[in-house]
Parts: structure tokens; sequence; C-alpha cells
């Protein structure tokens, strides 16, 4: 694995501090319903996207995810202020606005989405690696989902084929307590998830996801297991959401009590300690890295709020290939 350093670090706090307040400007811009439909926060998860990127290799790794996928495309290089454009449904963002918060994509930093329906990137994931393997590329694709989605068939359809293919795929179950809404004790008479990849005889394991360090290792050794051509893994990472699962969302559920012990877990609070424990920035430095960080969302609102909205036109050039299809000719004229 890479080495964790002072400069790790430093990228892990600088990140996870902008993804988080990249979030937290947009739950502020949702209340002001300026971005519209569902939004789903990923606060309090940030250390498995750190973890992930550091284990990764961003020249030709890829990654496909959920409907919590703002932060992601911006860890593999996609412009964040192209992402708050496309939230805003303005047409300067990554999918000309037509996407929206829960279908963020980027071919060309490799990552694919972005899906609204759950579990629905499973197979889609399997099937990147799959093509990777085919043509005989030695790229990993990283497959995330949602501890409610592992109930979809859909998984245990793909991870048989994953395993019986021996395909270069790690399936990342984000544990954050409680699907939508119900705590995994209520849905599964065993809560470690991870256990089902023994079913498949695949390698499996859980990971302390509040800790970009054991998220790191834990990734990077099934990505060189799935790049020297030794198959899938299947990890449950286990982290926590500080806001519900999405801004409609009343958290009946759980405790404000329960939500601040987690908070006692915040993997930016944890990053920063080390930081200052080891003396890797001065307090002056640090306070700089937050100024940068307050700076970067605030040019990202601002692009988004100045970017025009997409020429009607586009939602038909985008679906239907024909022109003048007869179902849509008089809305054209």
């Amino acid at each position: 694995m890479k080495k964790i350093t002072k400069a790790t670090y430093l990228k892990w706090y600088e990140d996870m501090l902008f993804w988080r307040k990249f979030e937290d400007k947009l739950a502020q811009v949702y209340i002001q319903q300026k971005v519209r439909g569902f939004l789903h926060l990923y606060n309090g998860q940030e250390a498995i996207l750190a973890g992930a990127l550091h284990a990764m290799d961003l020249e030709k790794d890829r990654m496909i995810t959920a409907y919590r996928n703002h932060v992601q495309p911006i860890g593999m290089g996609v412009d964040p202020k192209k992402v708050m454009a496309e939230l805003y449904g303005k047409k300067t963002g990554t999918s000309m606005g037509l996407g929206g918060s829960m279908h963020i994509f980027a071919k060309e930093q490799r990552f694919y989405g972005g899906h609204g329906i759950v579990g629905g990137q499973i197979p889609l994931g399997a099937g990147l690696a799959f093509a990777d393997k085919y043509h005989k590329r030695d790229n990993v694709t990283l497959t995330f989902m949602g501890d409610g989605a592992v109930r979809q068939g859909s998984l245990h359809e793909t991870l048989n084929m994953a395993v019986n293919w021996n395909l270069p795929v790690v399936f990342c179950v984000e544990n954050n307590g409680y699907a939508m809404g119900t705590s995994v004790a209520r849905t599964s008479k065993d809560t470690e998830i991870w256990k089902l990849g023994n079913g498949y005889e695949m390698p499996c394991g859980p990971v302390d996801a509040m800790d970009p360090v054991k998220v790191a290792e834990a990734l990077d050794e099934a990505i060189t297991r799935a790049r020297k051509g030794n198959g899938p893994t299947f990890l449950e990472l286990k982290t926590y959401r500080y806001r519900g699962h999405s801004m409609s969302d009343a958290q009946k559920y759980r405790t404000k009590d329960e939500v601040a012990e987690y908070q006692k877990l915040d993997p930016i609070t944890k990053v920063k300690k080390v930081i200052k424990d080891k003396k890797y920035a001065t307090e002056k430095e640090i306070k700089e890295i937050d100024k940068r960080v307050k700076e970067r969302v605030s040019e990202c609102e601002k692009f988004a709020d100045e970017s025009d909205f997409p020429d009607t036109n586009i939602m038909y050039d985008v679906v239907y290939e024909q022109e003048n299809y007869p179902f849509l000719a008089h809305k054209l004229d």
C-alpha cells in the first residue's frame, strides 16, 4: 500500500472537510429550493471515500455507487463546480443538469454513477469488471452499496457470478446502520453483513469505516487481490450518517443522543487530531485550510447560481434519436 504520510493526512483533512462543507451547503440551498427532489448527504461517511481513493489507482480503477453520490466524483477528479451545477439542474452540470442529485456521472474520471434504483448499480459494477477482464485490462472496479441494498436479489446473483468468473471487483457495503430508516437488526437475524460473502466462498470481512487508515488498508488488500487475478472481495464498511437518509427524513428511528455519540468518532476530527498530535500543521496552517475550503464551496455555489438552465429541447435530444419523432414534433416547433 502507498505510504500514509504527513501529506496524506493533510490531504485527507482538506478533502474530507471540503466534502462535508459541500454537503452542508447543499442542505442549505435545498431549503432555499435551489435544489429540488431528493437529496441524500454523505456527512459522517467521508473516511470511506478518503481511504478508498488512497488505495485506488485513479488512472485506471473505476467506481460506481448508489444515490448518495455527490462527493465521490469530486474525489475522482470531477470539478466540484460542475457537480453542484448538476444538482441545481443547470446546463454546466456533469450531465447538463438532466441527472440531478441521484445521477452524477463522469465517464472520463471513471465514475459510473449515481443510481437511483436500490441495488441497481451492483450488477453494473460487476459488468464493468467483466469488461476489464474480457479485454485483459488490470483495472479494478469498486462497487458501493448501502446496507439496505443487500436485501436485493441482484446482490446475490451478482456475487455468485463475480466469484464464479473471478471478476476484478470489490463489493463495498456502506453500512450506516439504518438503510432508509430501518436498522439491520430489524431486517436480518445476523447483523454481520460481511458474512454474506462466506456463502459464495468469497474473501470478506468488516472494516472500521470511521477511520480512513483502516479503510485504505482493507481496500488495498482487496484491490491488490483483484488486480492479480484472484477475484472479488466483499467488505462491510461500518460507518454512520449524521444527517437523515434524505432531507425529507424526520429521523424518528434514532435519538439525538445516539447521533452525538457517533459524532465523537467523526473521521474529520480524528484526522485533525493526528495532524495536531504529530505536528503536521500549525493552528494557523489549519485555519488556512479551513478558509480555503470555505472559499471553494462559495465558488461552487456562485458558479451554480450564475449558470443557465438547459434548453427544453435538450431533454428530447438525449432521449429520442429519431428526428421529428411524431409524438414530440408539435412540441419542438
